[in-house]
């Protein structure tokens, strides 16, 4: 069925082996180099690649890879994994009829046309996280790894140290919102895309000591000042949850900016 399609075509079933969870089968422009090494003739066969998505009270995500996040639902997994590839080969491809159309027998074991219809709205959101809101420092017309290395410098050697609040970080086609669901800073905060010149984790891999006493990675992103053309200004936050890797944040909100 998928071997005879384009790169990105799929197929999603539950999984018989593992409870719960659920197979994702993919075809691929070409094979892994070990393939490429190990086999000869026909690579057809090698072109459909499979993955296991697991399922837990946290969401949905990819097995075995660390700098994927968690996804609210299976639809959101696909439809951002279709934005851009993460840890996949290439980007899923949705198909404009359900690809099992013309494989009646199939039909039943594949729930991915309904899901995709249900959580066709998540095709553009990556799946918000919470994570510690540090601080904001001016930057001037400063920006790039230079100005996430400075404001945390800053911000670590202040006189008064930054108290560290939960905020709810969400990026989406739009940009970036920040929620502070206690108010303790502010209620909400958006950047749109057209005003962040860049994100990353801090480029010397300093560590933020989370109320808890484990280390977090610290990362940022630097957006124009409002009502600037000119000046920048780093906000800097640090991991959380480990589920949510600095990371997988950093990844995404850079490729949505890209």
């Amino acid at each position: 069925m998928l071997r005879e399609r384009e790169p990105g075509a799929f197929v999603i079933r539950d999984s018989h082996s593992f409870r719960g969870a659920y197979g994702l089968a993919m075809k691929v422009a070409s094979p892994p180099p070990t393939v490429h090494q190990s086999k000869k003739g026909d690579m057809n066969n090698e072109l459909v690649r499979h993955f296991l998505i697991e399922s837990s009270p946290k969401g949905v995500k990819l097995k075995g890879c660390p700098n994927e996040p968690y996804f609210g639902c299976l639809s959101a997994l696909v439809y951002q994994h279709a934005i851009t590839p993460l840890a996949l080969p290439c980007k899923l491809l949705i198909p404009a009829t359900d690809l099992i159309e013309d494989v009646p027998d199939a039909a039943t074991t594949n729930p991915l046309a309904e899901r995709l219809k249900q959580g066709a709205e998540t095709s553009s959101v990556f799946p918000a996280c919470n994570v510690l809101y540090i601080n904001s420092v001016e930057m001037e017309s400063l920006t790039g790894p230079q100005a996430i290395a400075k404001a945390i410098t800053e911000t670590l050697t202040a006189a008064s140290p930054s108290t560290a609040t939960v905020v709810h970080f969400k990026v989406s086609s739009q940009g970036i919102t920040l929620t502070d669901n206690q108010r303790k800073l502010f209620f909400r905060r958006h950047y749109p895309n057209n005003t962040v010149t860049f994100c990353d984790t801090d480029p010397q891999d300093r560590k933020w000591n989370k109320p808890d006493g484990g280390p977090a990675k610290l990362f940022g992103f630097v957006a124009r000042k409002q009502g600037s053309t000119t000046d920048n200004v780093s906000h800097l936050f640090a991991e959380l949850d480990p589920d949510q890797p600095a990371n997988a944040i950093v990844n995404f909100v850079s490729k949505m900016i890209g």
